[in-house]
């Protein structure tokens, strides 16, 4: 390649003039005459590397130190540069040169005492590129396998000693024996016949040995050593092993010198073997990253799961399919609340809180509350970011429009946000959708929101006078099939949408919550045609106005209170579950009114259209159950009804539970109802943890008609599963979770998977993408979500697995019912028995005082035949007067 000649040869000439770039002359061949003659060390200026490519460390390297020089760019560099050229030493050289090409070598380690070297002659230079093949590394390998080992020189450590002290050394003189024989049998013939040793005195003599009972010898100390004990092991073979020996080896591995190791790594065999194998390991890395080489075709193609039994034999375990968290907003909190929303594929929505120990640490430090968005496409970052007044412990979509979220506050506020913008955002993290760009601004004050997570903010929360005195801890919405009255009656949903909202909180009530505009906000005729057809508009702050009629406004419709049924106070609830009412809601329509309504609830409604319907004009539906079961903070479960009644002076107030029972240890964080059975309800685990978990039956009221036996780890959260009746999931404080099978077993869960999490399981919910993909998220106290694929055994139902639980649970109500007449009529016995004895022990004569002074003298001299007996049986009874006389 040419060299860069006029800017670079003015820019190196005026560089060396005004004193940069200074080198050291390379030593003439005079001064190193310990290299080859047929070579020249030289140094290269960084302008003369520049000029020829030869940069150090960048165009040649220790690895390819080898550069070919044209001929005529160096003759044409010292024309140009004379005697600033580096070349110029070896000028003739260079002319007399036969070839076009010269060599131009870089010594990294200045083996000849500069970082260039020139090679002079074609021959050094043949030499230096194509050098003599090596001995081959087979024959090196064989000879260092043949190596004989010899034995390194012994060096004392001081150990002489203590092998001359543990030695043993005789100190005893020894005993001399002498034998002698007749003389007149010296040589005389023998002959040997068979006798019996008991005829002849001394035919045979056993020394037996016996144990010296004149002295002992106490062993105090004993030194035995040991390095390794063989483990036990059963076994049998033809020989006997009479011969037991103690034995031991000791080992050293054989090493290779340095020089081996160097002359092994440096060898062209390795060389060409990490060639050869390099790109088939980095082929299988890639693949490993693209996709799960273990995964198991045979048995997703489902061909054996149609097979199986209900009892799940051929199940497998959990298996983890995604993890979300964020450091930025996880930090110091735990996840309260977790959602899947209803229509978009791998979303899901968590709520984060403060612990209580960050919580009271924290004065005056304000953190912002969010619900967070994540995604199967993405799970290092979230979508999207709900901003919240203060943490939320418990949130729900709506079930006829997924873009209405509303959400209970640890102050007492009721929420709602509104994230219709915000749906393509959402869909385009689906796998199979594609990235829609979506305009994300919404209220921050920051003017840099490059590469930010969308911030929704809240479009209403209700007025804090008004709202609960505690934290709430659930919040539900009503069934689209029916809304209540202001004093709880149900009347039919005219909308057929759901509109109104149900809160709890410790602070002993609950409240019934409508999101629709109330009568007296309620606008003109003329006001309401002409905002009809109009969209939500969007605030200058970009808060949608879909509920800006309940900005900070908002009020309950009606109050529920739980006042105790035998005592005075009240229960404090933390979760409830209501039952759904099914019926279409459209009683007293007629049949085009109700094609009308089915029709209009497909379309996503606009909540700030609606108005509250007078309740006069509305059919009360009779068929709906108004009773619920609340869990409260001391473990109670309680059935009440939310309808109110009223006094004798015409008051509307709360009528007392109609049952209570004390079942659990604690707080109550799981009230959840059976998706088959909708009379069937699973309660008892909590966030402080309960030793066991019960299943209710409604119509059944002496109590729960499963009670699990006590676990060694405290339950926290529980669950049905969505496709099978008869599993459910438990999850605990120590990162497990339970898999129970009712119909496989009752009294231990099916299936344990241990160390899920290292923390506290705090909410588990199940969720169905797909009718072969079947989810569930996990979240724990470090505020981390996991969502596991739940395996075909576990969610594909047997042909009559509804059936067998229906009858299972018909089985276990009766046995309740005869369980509990079984210990009346126990407790009855028990009550005439004691009746019995009192009446015996009263009708008995009294004794006299003579009487009672024989019956205690007699027990007195038992005590004492049996005190004789005893010390006589140990030797310490005293002397008795005979023998004091001897």
């Amino acid at each position: 390649m040419p060299p860069k000649k006029p800017k670079s040869a003015v820019s190196s000439a005026g560089s060396k003039g005004k004193g940069k770039g200074k080198t050291i002359q390379s030593p003439t061949p005079s001064e190193k005459p310990n290299h080859p003659e047929d070579i020249y060390p030289m140094v290269l200026t960084s302008a003369t590397q520049e000029l020829f490519d030869c940069s150090a460390d960048e165009d040649v390297t220790g690895e390819n130190p080898y550069k070919l020089l044209k001929k005529d760019y160096i003759i044409q560099d010292i024309k140009t540069r004379a005697a600033v050229s580096d070349f110029s030493p070896v000028k003739q050289t260079v002319l007399d040169y036969p070839e076009d090409e010269i060599l131009l070598v870089y010594d990294r380690d200045f083996t000849y005492g500069q970082s260039f070297y020139l090679v002079l002659t074609p021959e050094a230079k043949d030499r230096i590129l194509n050098p003599p093949e090596p001995e081959t590394p087979e024959v090196f390998l064989n000879e260092v396998n043949n190596k004989t080992p010899e034995p390194k020189q012994w060096i004392s450590l001081g150990s002489e000693q203590e092998i001359e002290e543990e030695s043993v050394k005789e100190t005893r003189e020894k005993l001399r024996y002498k034998f002698s024989r007749i003389r007149r049998k010296f040589g005389v013939p023998v002959c040997f016949s068979d006798r019996n040793t008991a005829d002849a005195k001394d035919g045979y003599l056993e020394c037996a040995s016996y144990q010296d009972s004149r002295f002992s010898i106490k062993q105090m100390q004993r030194d035995c050593g040991m390095q390794a004990v063989p483990r036990l092991w059963c076994s049998s073979a033809q020989t006997q092993w009479k011969f037991l020996r103690n034995i031991f080896t000791q080992y050293t591995p054989r090493e290779l010198s340095q020089g081996e190791k160097e002359n092994i790594l440096q060898s062209e065999s390795l060389k060409n073997f990490c060639k050869a194998v390099t790109p088939r390991v980095m082929q299988a890395l890639q693949q490993e990253e693209i996709m799960n080489v273990f995964f198991d075709d045979w048995k997703a193609l489902g061909t054996e799961a149609e097979g199986s039994d209900w009892s799940g034999k051929v199940s497998e375990g959990l298996m983890l399919y995604q993890a979300f968290t964020v450091q930025k907003y996880n930090k110091d909190k735990k996840i309260s609340s977790i959602n899947w929303h209803p229509t978009i594929y791998g979303v899901i929505a968590v709520a984060l809180t403060e612990k209580k120990e960050e919580r009271l640490n924290e004065t005056l430090v304000v953190r912002p509350s969010f619900i967070l968005f994540y995604s199967f496409s993405d799970p290092t970052n979230p979508q999207l970011l709900l901003e919240c007044p203060d943490d939320i412990l418990a949130f729900e979509f709506c079930p006829s429009d997924p873009n209405i979220i509303v959400g209970g506050c640890v102050n007492g506020q009721v929420v709602l946000w509104d994230i219709s913008a915000h749906v393509t955002l959402l869909e385009g993290t689906q796998p199979s959708g594609k990235k829609v760009s979506v305009n994300t601004d919404t209220f921050d004050l920051d003017d840099n929101k490059e590469n930010k997570t969308p911030v929704v903010r809240y479009c209403a929360v209700s007025a804090l006078e008004s709202s609960h005195k505690a934290p709430i801890t659930d919040v539900r919405w009503l069934p689209q099939t029916f809304e209540v009255t202001r004093t709880g009656l149900p009347v039919e949903n005219k909308y057929n949408i759901s509109v109104q909202v149900v809160t709890c909180s410790p602070d002993c009530s609950l409240m019934f919550w409508d999101v629709r505009v109330p009568k007296l906000l309620s606008h003109s005729a003329s006001d309401r045609k002409q905002n009809v057809n109009q969209t939500p508009q969007i605030s200058p702050y970009s808060v949608p106005d879909t509920f800006k009629h309940l900005d900070r406004t908002w009020k309950p419709l009606f109050r529920v209170s739980l006042p105790k049924i035998n005592t005075s106070g009240e229960y404090a609830p933390l979760k409830f579950s209501l039952e759904h009412y099914t019926c279409n809601g459209n009683t007293g329509m007629n049949t085009e009114e109700a094609h009308e309504h089915d029709d209009s609830s497909k379309v996503i409604p606009d909540y700030s259209q609606l108005r509250v319907p007078s309740a006069k004009t509305l059919t009360t539906l009779e068929d709906v159950n108004t009773k619920l079961y609340i869990g409260t903070e001391d473990g109670e479960i309680v059935y009440t009804d939310w309808k109110l009644e009223k006094d004798d002076s015409g008051r509307l107030h709360s009528a007392k539970p109609l049952h209570c029972f004390n079942i659990h240890h604690c707080m109550v964080n799981t009230v959840q109802r059976s998706p088959f059975f909708k009379d069937v309800i699973l309660t008892g685990p909590s966030l402080s943890g309960n030793w066991n978990f019960a299943i209710w039956k409604e119509s059944v009221t002496d109590g729960p008609i499963i009670l699990s036996p006590n676990s060694e780890h405290m339950y926290t959260v529980g669950c049905w599963s969505l496709s099978r009746p008869a599993v459910f999931f438990i999850g605990k404080d120590d990162g497990s979770i339970e898999v129970w099978n009712l119909l496989e077993k009752t009294s231990e869960p099916a299936q344990v998977h241990a160390h899920v999490t290292n923390a506290k399981i705090t909410c588990i919910i199940p969720w169905i993408g797909s009718a072969k993909q079947h989810f569930l998220a996990v979240t724990d106290d470090l505020g981390m979500v996991r969502v596991f694929e739940i395996p075909r055994t576990l969610y594909i139902p047997s042909r009559s697995e509804q059936l067998s639980m229906r009858k299972y649970f018909e089985l276990e109500e009766e046995r309740l019912v005869d369980f509990l007449k079984r210990d009346e009529a126990w407790a009855k016995q028990r009550k005439e028995a004691e009746e019995l004895k009192k009446k015996t022990e009263l009708n008995k004569p009294a004794k006299t005082l003579e009487e009672n002074e024989g019956e205690n003298k007699k027990v007195y001299n038992d005590y004492l035949t049996l005190e004789e007996s005893i010390l006589k049986g140990m030797g310490l009874l005293p002397a008795t007067a005979n023998t004091q006389d001897i």
